[in-house]
């Protein structure tokens, strides 16, 4: 494994950048990585000509969309996979019936 950055422990430190006119806050960390995946990051870095630490934060960035997106189709699920109420229930009873006679009149 690799450690990417030192900081004391229990202490953030934080910077501040500007991104697109707005200053954000960013918190340094460091996070342990196997050495292969370290030198596939930093090629692709290089590539992109972006800095380690920005694919990095592309890669969260992807990673919390898909997983902020795998949580609301879960609760779009949940809530469409629910019996029909009572009443909605009867309505569609009621609409079969009535499909068949149209189908046995036709």
């Amino acid at each position: 494994m690799l450690s990417l950055g030192s900081a004391e422990c229990g202490k953030m430190s934080y910077t501040h950048k500007k991104r697109k006119g707005i200053t954000m806050a960013s918190v340094k960390t460091a996070i342990s990585i196997q050495k292969s995946l370290f030198d596939e990051v930093d090629n692709l870095a290089r590539d992109m000509n972006v800095s380690r630490s920005r694919v990095f934060v592309m890669a969260v960035e992807e990673f919390l969309r898909r997983y902020q997106n795998s949580q609301l189709l879960e609760e779009i699920n949940q809530a469409y996979g629910d019996s029909p109420m009572p009443d909605e229930q009867e309505y569609l009873e009621r609409m079969r019936r009535q499909q068949r006679r149209v189908i046995d009149e036709w």
